[in-house]
């Protein structure tokens, strides 16, 4: 299983009139700069199962981009747990659920570094996730212990912490394949 952290693009500084923050769009350069992005990133990335994305309008936009850029044809599902006011421990079930996908989270910072950290076993994400920035890394082939495993029955799912760092890949930027 690979898991995907994706912080939405650059959204519109302006609120909508009448609107919340909750509905402010990714800009016009955004949508360009962050489908090519996520082009290049295609083959690294690989197949993908199952897309999630906070309800926000941009976090939606940037998924539906990612979408496209990677050819991906399966579900692209809206989940609450990507709001960004939601403790890191929200997506947690959400792994456990679909512990057998690639997946990939569009979401929002500070809780993708946040979740980052906490899947990698990290006080802190060592690099600026800026908008439009993935962060990819996958589940080890087995759990190095009982204590390490996402809650639910014992040695059924993957672990919770500890995953393997495969890249980072900031828009704009070379990708990394190790973070310091």
């Amino acid at each position: 299983m690979r898991i995907f952290l994706v912080r939405h693009g650059d959204a519109d500084a302006e609120i909508p009139e009448g609107l919340g923050d909750e509905a402010r769009a990714l800009t016009a350069k955004a949508r360009t700069n962050v489908a090519a992005h996520f082009a290049a990133l295609s083959e690294r990335m690989g197949p993908i199962s199952l897309i999630l994305t906070s309800p926000l309008v941009r976090t939606v936009q940037t998924a539906q981009i990612l979408s496209n850029s990677v050819k991906h044809e399966g579900l692209l599902r809206v989940h609450r747990c990507l709001l960004p006011d939601m403790p890191v421990g929200a997506v947690e079930p959400v792994l456990k659920e679909y512990s057998d996908e690639n997946l990939v989270l569009v979401g929002h910072q500070p809780s993708m570094g946040a979740l980052a950290a906490h899947l990698l076993g990290m006080q802190s994400f060592p690099k600026p996730v800026n908008p439009g920035t993935v962060i990819a890394m996958e589940w080890p082939d087995t759990p190095t212990s009982t204590e390490d495993q996402v809650p639910g029955e014992k040695g059924e799912n993957p672990p919770a912490q500890h995953l393997k760092f495969l890249f980072y890949a900031a828009p704009g930027q070379q990708v990394l394949d190790v973070i310091q």
